[in-house]
């Protein structure tokens, strides 16, 4: 299409529009050839909705972080974070943006934890801290045989909940309202996923909730962390390093923990067989994974 032409479609001034599609040009995003636009083949990929490899609710999740990281000096000065993420508080629309800027990255990595780990050989997974529920619903995508549950915080279920039922998976994956930090889940699982929730709790919080995430679990069952995790110098990965300021904005304890503290708190809530895999993860994040005694 022309600038007038999507300008027209969009209900936008073309003398502005076509500022920005020039732009998206040189990014690499558009071509442009007799002054008509089109979308290159990444974009057409990941920048699409409907397709199965849309990224483009992520901006959402950039902006907060990127707002609150500017708020940084004031965080620590104030000994509390300025950005603060309270889901109790936050409006539907604040905590909508929210985690759909987290579910392309958590429908990738329950796509790639389903490989990697083997879920066909499992038949019920927990994903702790779900959020939208990308995890659970990419993993069973992955593997017919498996059922799982999301345990979350009473205010982010319902969107947990409406995530699974557009995905038509309804009938596998089931939604409770539980904090693990102070109870343990209801039933017993073979594999427990935790993305991006140790590091926003506090170092007894994440103690008491390993322990009993590790209740739920079966003899031999796997735990999967998918987090920020720091190498015990603090200075790797670096892109660890910078989530870690952005977390001191936006939660009161949180932050990226070291690979040691980790260690401590899996092994004395009985987790044996402790690996880690720096980096690895979408977004940059890390694997470390356990076994239950």
């Amino acid at each position: 299409m022309t600038a007038a032409e999507l300008a027209r479609a969009l209900g936008l001034p073309v003398e502005k529009l076509e500022v920005l599609l020039y732009s998206l040009v040189r990014a690499d995003l558009l071509t442009v050839d007799a002054g008509r636009f089109a979308n290159t083949l990444e974009a057409d990929a990941f920048l699409v909705r409907g397709r199965a490899g849309y990224l483009g609710s992520s901006h959402e999740l950039y902006a907060d972080l990127w707002a609150n990281l500017l708020k940084l000096a004031g965080s620590i000065r104030a000994n509390g974070p300025l950005g603060k993420h309270d889901f109790e508080k936050m409006s539907d629309a604040e905590l909508g943006a929210f985690l759909r800027g987290l579910h392309a990255g958590a429908l990738a990595t329950g796509a790639l934890l389903a490989k990697q780990y083997g879920f066909e050989r499992e038949a019920a997974l927990l994903d702790v801290g779900g959020g939208s529920g990308g995890v659970a619903i990419a993993a069973c995508q992955a593997c017919p045989r498996l059922s799982a549950t999301i345990v979350e915080l009473p205010r982010v279920v319902p969107f947990a909940a409406a995530s699974v039922a557009e995905a038509n998976l309804s009938g596998r994956i089931r939604t409770a309202a539980v904090d693990v930090t102070t109870t343990p889940p209801d039933g017993i699982f073979d594999v427990a996923v935790l993305r991006f929730f140790i590091q926003v709790l506090g170092r007894r919080a994440a103690q008491q909730a390993l322990e009993n995430i590790g209740r739920a679990l079966r003899s031999g069952g796997q735990l999967i962390i998918v987090g920020h995790i720091l190498e015990n110098s603090r200075l790797s990965p670096p892109h660890t390093v910078g989530q870690s300021l952005v977390m001191l904005t936006i939660y009161d304890e949180g932050q990226a923990f070291t690979e040691s503290e980790y260690r401590d708190w899996l092994t004395a809530a009985g987790f044996l067989d402790i690996h880690v895999q720096f980096g690895v993860a979408p977004s940059g994040a890390s694997f470390m994974s356990a076994r239950k005694a």
